[in-house]
């Protein structure tokens, strides 16, 4: 195996993207902002407020569609593009690296964050870096990392995907994960309650927070699903 195959077949995620490729690139930039879990539900872009000519970061960014949305179409001046998957990174290169005022960077968001403090107005995660970084180390850096008055806007699990209810307690679950190989491996996934997420953005600074649920009945014999979706300011 070289060391390339390796490195794809020990990244968690590069199972994931590559089966979301082929869609994403035959959708493009256009169409809408989702934040519910199926992506059909729900507000769009207009909770992250006019992001037209900001400094925008996606935190967690998959293979960059979101971001490349913000980017494109919502006319932001610049959007990073941060996550730790360096598959998703090379994807969203290969998809969108045409777009000006992208720029994709491979690193853990709080790594990447601290090398930027008070520079961006808006900052939000889809299903992102929240979900799989402890709280309570990269929260406060998201919000060092923005402007007074900067919006964090995050989208995460209102319970666990087989239905089980989210942490009342600041404390990671465990999901599995299935790597190139066909092996499998396990990750923490923070799927914390309402009001443990409100307490953890109040202690890292953020204020006039809005938490809403995204309720999705379920089709074609997929689940019910709840999405938390939630908004905070600097202080």
């Amino acid at each position: 195996m070289t060391p390339s195959a390796a490195a794809d077949a020990a990244d968690p995620w590069n199972t994931y993207g590559r089966s979301r490729a082929s869609d994403d690139r035959a959708r493009g930039t256009s169409g809408r902002l989702f934040w519910d879990w199926y992506q059909r539900i729900g507000p769009g872009a207009e909770i992250l407020g006019d992001v037209a000519g900001k400094n925008v970061a996606d935190l967690g960014c998959g293979n960059g569609r979101q971001a490349a949305h913000v980017a494109e179409v919502l006319g932001a001046a610049r959007v990073v593009a941060i996550d730790a998957s360096p598959g998703q990174i090379a994807r969203g290169r290969d998809l969108y690296g045409h777009v000006g005022a992208l720029h994709f960077v491979h690193a853990d968001a709080s790594t990447a964050l601290q090398a930027a403090p008070d520079s961006l107005d808006v900052a939000y995660s889809y299903f992102g870096a929240p979900d799989f970084t402890d709280p309570r180390d990269l929260l406060p850096v998201v919000a060092r990392s923005l402007h007074s008055g900067g919006m964090f806007v995050m989208a995460t699990l209102a319970h666990y995907t087989i239905g089980r209810p989210a942490e009342t307690e600041v404390r990671p679950g465990t999901i599995r994960v299935r790597h190139d190989n066909g092996t499998t491996s396990s990750m923490d996934r923070w799927v914390l309650d309402a009001l443990v997420w409100e307490r953890l953005l109040g202690e890292a600074g953020f204020t006039g927070l809005a938490l809403d649920v995204l309720r999705d009945p379920g089709f074609d014999k997929r689940p019910p699903m709840a999405t938390l979706l939630i908004r905070g300011t600097r202080g």
